[in-house]
């Protein structure tokens, strides 16, 4: 099992006096997507609903004492489904006494940046993923998909002016860009940052700011987009999946946040485990706010 082969991991790492310059390996540790979704907190139970409406216009009367006409606009009920998340963390107790820092801070360290990946993995998948909704209170629930009008795809293509462009006018086509009071977010990964700052036409003066040249690095607020980076976007074949959306887009919920525990497992040889666990779900709430743009990596 992939345990035996590294039991000894632990013992290596800080026997060698290496415990008062710990350094905790590279990795994600902070949730990206959270503060860009709409957070609706605690959830109690095993799902939340998300209640989304359509779109009505006003009709001109040309007849008098006419009879009233309406406009029912069409409604209905999303499910988002919470599902629950461990992680159990073994420490020799052997190992306690060969230190002189207590080893469970950059242990602890180590798992929340766990819990703080997974919210992003659940608000990623629900950006992209197919949604249960039903129309009748009494109805069945049906997935929905994003339809393929909010996808821009490929093409044997990278990341290209024209799909940013193509993206950004979707969202005021369908009137939820900023001129909404919308906030819009991107994710990237390390393979579309290096064909943006390589495409001449996105790096000079017109579309790209000084700053993002000087440091490397796409600007926090660019082309109308919050960017954000997120390293696990969807591959299938040689088409990676970004993502690009309004903050109202996908609701994020949480049933149980870092619920942690310490104590000695008696059936390990009294070997200290730390266990974490925690709850989230979350659920795109109306696809026109969401766009997947594909491109090749």
């Amino acid at each position: 099992m992939a345990f035996d082969a590294n039991k000894n991991m632990i013992t290596a790492a800080f026997v060698q006096q290496f415990h008062d310059s710990f350094e905790i390996a590279t990795q994600q540790k902070d949730s990206r997507l959270q503060g860009a979704v709409h957070d609706r907190g605690q959830i109690t139970g095993s799902a939340f609903t998300i209640n989304d409406m359509g779109t009505i216009e006003m009709n001109q009367i040309t007849t008098r004492f006419g009879d009233t006409v309406w406009d029912v606009p069409e409604a209905g009920t999303r499910n988002a489904l919470m599902a629950d998340y461990g992680l159990f963390v073994p420490v020799e107790k052997r190992d306690l006494r060969k230190l002189i820092a207590n080893p469970q801070g950059p242990y602890m360290a180590l798992t929340l940046s766990a819990c703080n990946r997974k919210k992003d993995d659940v608000i990623y998948r629900a950006l992209i993923d197919a949604i249960p909704r039903k129309t009748e209170d009494n109805g069945a629930y049906t997935n929905v998909a994003l339809p393929a009008t909010q996808k821009i795809v490929a093409g044997g293509t990278g990341m290209t002016k024209a799909k940013l462009i193509a993206a950004k006018a979707m969202f005021r086509r369908n009137e939820c860009d900023e001129q909404n009071g919308e906030e819009l977010y991107f994710t990237y990964n390390a393979d579309m940052l290096t064909q943006i700052l390589s495409d001449t036409t996105l790096t000079s003066a017109d579309f790209m700011a000084v700053k993002m040249l000087q440091e490397g690095a796409l600007s926090t607020k660019w082309l109308g987009f919050n960017w954000i980076a997120y390293e696990k976007l969807d591959v299938t074949g040689t088409a990676t999946t970004a993502a690009a959306w309004c903050k109202s887009a996908v609701h994020f919920g949480t049933g149980a946040e870092y619920n942690i525990d310490i104590g000695p497992r008696r059936d390990k040889n009294n070997t200290i485990q730390i266990s974490v666990d925690a709850s989230y779900g979350a659920g795109r709430a109306n696809e026109s706010k969401v766009v997947a743009i594909d491109f090749v990596g």
